[in-house]
């Protein structure tokens, strides 16, 4: 977990889900547990070394938890931690905006402007 946070509570929001893959995981996330290979396949266009340091960085900042079991192969998971949960109106809010960001674009598009 990160100690020294900036004061601005937006700015701290900011750095903890700024980065598009974090706030995709998330996203992913939402359903419930995934396993590595299905969050690279559902995130289109990260790269398995990006989403491995995403991932990471997301534990460290205990937005994620990681669960190991002892397999052969070995299975790792990844949920959102209660944590993580509490993000979630943030996600619905742009998920709200982004919808009526494309309405507003297809009416405009519809209108010749």
């Amino acid at each position: 977990m990160i100690t020294d946070l900036p004061p601005c509570p937006v700015e701290t929001t900011l750095l903890l889900i700024s980065d598009k893959w974090v706030v995709l995981i998330l996203r992913d996330l939402r359903t419930g547990t995934k396993r590595f290979g299905e969050l690279l396949k559902s995130v289109t266009g990260i790269s398995q070394k990006v989403l491995t340091e995403k991932l990471r960085s997301m534990e460290e900042h205990e937005l994620v938890s990681r669960t190991v079991y002892p397999e052969v192969p070995p299975r790792v998971e990844y949920s959102l931690t209660e944590l993580g949960q509490s993000l979630y109106p943030v996600l619905d809010a742009l998920e709200a905006w982004g919808w009526s960001y494309k309405k507003l674009a297809a009416e405009s598009q519809g209108r010749g402007a």
